[in-house]
């Protein structure tokens, strides 16, 4: 990342899209307004790509995509119809880490004199940014002048040091300001406490060298920082095996000898459960340890065989160490060179394809099967997105070839993230093709962004799984509840109305297997398949995760 260099004829927007640039934000997704005009007429004609949206939390999921692929993410948008719009999808990107930028016009400072009514205002002119304040790990108004430089810097070096958005409030009448006396930001560096350190890894390494069946559960954390390599080092100098979690699916490629898959409790597959439940020494890195990471609290792990690191903090068993970030921790233990017993990972548990299945033409379409043929055609080159609901449950059956290729709000689990995601993923990274899996229910929500995906000439697979309604929610609450019907589209015929795209209408086995075989040759338009599953079909995961849920409802 570039230090900012501003010159003395440098205006407080020009600013913004420098630094912008220098933290490798290449495209800014969103929608304009009156308040955010003048901004966006310089975002035009700089070199950055503007994409517009046609909802603005559809933006927000974009940039939020986009930020987990491509390291950083932005969206603009205008003042409260637009800012309050995104509240939800910046809530899932502040709970799973992911670093956007939210930038907002508002009114001029000039025209709030005497509090007047102004259109889009809510209560009063502090209202969305204290709404921010909420949802984001830092935020800023540039109501000043000369401390909105220092401003841009604090809030941007705050989203790449913790992977939370941040916000950034631009009123329209200082976009062409030129500060004359602009202060300079100065990072204060975090605490790491040497000490702590030292004894964390002294009892970590002596709780290794004890184990004699040592597992890591890997996290989303290893991802968002850049780890990766680190954890595969670490792994592979003491052939520890490794799982990951559901939101951290995909954190090391998953045909890697020593991954045994997810663990995910009583959810997952149980030969991995018992396998990871038998460890007494199990590396907890950069994990979430959420509900559904958890397997809805399912998950059977003792405290005293655990070492928990993350990025705010780190517990080996009962001791708890403050100021030892999960970096500096990795790095220190692998620099103390930790021994630990090999240990067998069963044949069963390797995660290999399923080369004996064989398409059965008539059948009707299950959601199970459907993924054993996706299976079969991924590749190293392909981004897998899921939506909530069974195309997440099933799809953690996927075997991703690469890290970081699999995308899904598994924690918030805010439905609508998959369609306008696959724009932010195909901007992010126009050279792989991104495979999509979507419910009815979840499509109809954030849908349009089809629309931008076939305007920006995109061609990715977006898979509807049509069970008219809302599936999950069936198996959580037994009855016939008319709340989860929803009413049937043809998917299909989307192409004829957004004019662009090619549509499929499946409903067997065979059929599926014939769109899929299509689609996946014809890159040159996005490939809507409209899968109708079979009624009362689920994943396995979805019915064990059913089964728990359903005693709580």
């Amino acid at each position: 990342m570039q230090e900012a260099n501003p010159t003395a004829s440098t205006s407080i927007g020009d600013y913004l899209i420098q630094r912008l640039r220098d933290y490798g934000i290449a495209d800014v997704f969103g929608i304009p307004g009156d308040y955010v005009l003048s901004f966006y007429g310089m975002l035009e004609q700089s070199e950055l790509n503007v994409v517009g949206c046609t909802r603005e939390d559809s933006a927000g999921f974009a940039a939020d995509a986009y930020a987990r692929l491509h390291g950083m993410g932005a969206l603009c948008v205008t003042y409260c119809v637009g800012g309050l719009s995104v509240c939800n999808s910046i809530a899932g990107a502040f709970a799973e880490k992911s670093p956007v930028v939210v930038i907002s016009g508002a009114p001029g400072l000039n025209e709030r004199r005497n509090n007047p009514l102004l259109h889009h205002k809510v209560r009063d002119f502090h209202t969305q940014r204290q709404v921010f304040e909420k949802l984001c790990i830092d935020v800023a108004e540039l109501n000043d002048p000369n401390t909105a430089f220092s401003e841009i810097d604090r809030v941007l070096d705050a989203a790449q040091r913790f992977k939370r958005p941040v916000y950034i409030e631009l009123p329209r009448d200082m976009v062409h300001v030129v500060p004359t006396n602009s202060r300079k930001f100065q990072r204060i560096e975090a605490e790491v406490d040497q000490a702590g350190l030292a004894e964390a890894v002294r009892e970590t390494v002596a709780r290794l060298a004890a184990a004699q069946k040592p597992v890591i559960i890997a996290g989303v954390e290893i991802h968002r920082f850049g780890l990766q390599d680190l954890v595969l080092r670490l792994a592979e100098s003491l052939q520890i095996p490794i799982t990951a979690t559901i939101l951290g699916k995909s954190v090391v490629r998953e045909t890697h000898p020593l991954y045994l898959g997810l663990y995910e409790g009583a959810m997952g597959r149980e030969n991995v459960t018992q396998f990871v439940e038998e460890s007494d020494c199990v590396l907890l890195l950069g994990t979430f340890m959420t509900d559904i990471n958890l397997g809805i609290y399912t998950a059977n792990l003792e405290l005293r065989n655990c070492i928990y690191s993350t990025s705010e903090q780190l517990q080996v068993s009962h001791h708890y160490y403050h100021h030892v970030p999960l970096d500096a921790f990795l790095n220190e233990l692998l620099a103390q060179q930790p021994t630990t017993t090999v240990r067998e990972i069963p044949a069963n548990l390797r995660r290999t394809l399923d080369e004996d299945f064989v398409v059965e033409p008539k059948r009707e379409l299950s959601v199970s099967r459907m993924v054993k043929l996706i299976n079969r055609r991924l590749r190293k080159d392909n981004i897998v997105i899921a939506d909530i609901g069974d195309a997440l449950f099933a799809s953690t059956e996927l075997l991703v070839h690469e890290r970081a290729d699999f995308l899904s709000p598994a924690y918030y689990t805010s439905m609508g993230f998959a369609t306008p995601a696959t724009l932010g993923a195909c901007v992010a990274k126009p050279d792989q093709r991104v495979i999509t899996l979507c419910g009815d229910g979840a499509f109809q929500m954030t849908g349009t962004e089809l629309s931008t995906i076939i305007r920006q000439g995109f061609a990715p697979i977006l898979i509807i799984l049509d069970n008219h309604g809302y599936g999950t929610e069936r198996f959580l609450h037994a009855g016939d509840w008319k709340y989860n019907e929803i009413h049937p589209w043809s998917y299909h015929q989307l192409p004829l109305i957004y004019g662009g795209g090619r549509g499929y209408l499946v409903e067997t086995e065979g059929e599926f297997a014939e769109a899929l075989a299509q689609a996946w040759e014809d890159t040159s338009c996005a490939q809507i398949i409209q899968a109708k599953i079979s009624e009362g079909d689920a994943s396995q995961t979805l019915l064990r995760l059913a089964e728990r849920m359903g005693r709580q409802v």
